[in-house]
């Protein structure tokens, strides 16, 4: 499966500077608003140390990593929802992301213009505009399924009333997290929060506790724009040395990748040989057919088994010799739940 992440934010909260950063696509990055006219798209490799260990071990000809898709989302304004600025346009680019990383102004500095004014204000104009959409589209969609709903159909009723009681939520003011049969509404996409601070507060653990503060339980990413720019152009050791002199363990994307499969309730399983070395993301709780589906679907079609072994065992041990030598190779059917760091390979009729 893939995972597409769309970034949003005020205007001029550092969206699009974290979005080349992020991708090292070049997307226009300027000191005014709407300086993302369409949105970018840019698709980053997911850092995984273990596939190196198994592309030296079955002296793979290619390793391909886990991959995320990221969109720019131009920078949203009050009365969006109402189409001020680039409104309806934008929100209806989030509509087709899986989860939204909601970039959040906490640096000063008044050669950036701010469209807001402190970070929890910021985070309500963008929680109100997409709740303020939501609430348009559940008003259109209502009246379409009514009378089918009041006909009798068992299907439409249920959806008219689940639809009925989140607009009620939403006019109330309260959070909904809830989606509608049909619905792809905003309010309902996992949300994590990137902090853009300033250098020296990347290190402030009380100022950190304090910004996750506004936004628990949704997932908190602590990031300063520029740094995460200069560091897109360093080498690993470098971007390492680089890190810990800000006093911070990992970039901006690392943290967000973890933050969106910890939201997601995502993980990777392996496969490995001479061909190629590949991870591949699916949901927590899938089982092994389910998994085999993410690679082909007559994989899943067609399954008869899996033959698996966990990473930690492979490597330790060395070899798929040595692991079923050890007793550690195992075959499983279509009830196993698929295990973060599994390497598998699939047996299927087609």
């Amino acid at each position: 499966m893939s995972l597409r992440i769309g970034i949003v934010g005020l205007a001029n909260v550092g969206k699009s500077t974290l979005f080349n950063a992020l991708t090292n696509a070049g997307a226009l990055a300027a000191n005014y608003p709407f300086a993302t006219i369409e949105p970018n798209v840019g698709v980053v490799a997911v850092s995984d140390a273990r596939l190196e260990v198994l592309g030296k071990m079955y002296e793979t000809e290619k390793i391909i990593p886990a991959a995320v898709e990221f969109v720019d989302i131009a920078g949203l304004i009050a009365g969006a929802s109402k189409g001020e600025g680039l409104g309806n346009k934008f929100l209806a680019n989030i509509r087709e992301v899986d989860a939204i990383c909601h970039v959040v102004r906490a640096f000063e500095g008044g050669d950036v213009i701010r469209m807001g004014s402190n970070p929890a204000d910021d985070i309500d104009v963008v929680n109100t505009e997409l709740a303020l959409a939501d609430l348009e589209t559940l008003e259109k969609y209502l009246p379409k399924i009514q009378r089918e709903a009041k006909s009798g159909n068992k299907a439409m009723m249920v959806e008219y009333e689940e639809a009925s009681r989140v607009l009620e939520q939403l006019r109330q003011g309260q959070d909904v997290h809830e989606n509608v049969s049909g619905l792809q509404l905003l309010t309902a996409k996992p949300v994590i929060y990137m902090f853009n601070m300033d250098e020296g507060g990347l290190g402030d653990m009380d100022k950190r506790a304090d910004l996750a503060g506004l936004v628990h339980p949704a997932g908190a990413v602590f990031v300063n724009a520029k740094l995460e720019e200069e560091m897109s152009e360093m080498s690993g050791e470098e971007k390492k040395e680089f890190l810990e002199s800000y006093g911070v363990g990992e970039d901006g994307l690392a943290q967000l990748v973890k933050a969106a499969y910890q939201t997601l309730g995502l993980q990777s399983f392996l496969t490995a040989g001479k061909k190629e070395v590949r991870a591949w993301t699916v949901r927590i709780g899938a089982t092994a057919p389910e998994a085999a589906g993410v690679i082909h679907t007559d994989f899943q079609k067609g399954f008869i088994a899996a033959q698996i072994c966990s990473y930690d065992d492979l490597a330790r041990l060395g070899s798929e010799k040595a692991v079923k030598e050890a007793g550690l190779m195992r075959t499983e059917g279509k009830d196993y739940v698929m295990r973060e760091g599994d390497v598998v390979e699939f047996r299927f009729n087609v």
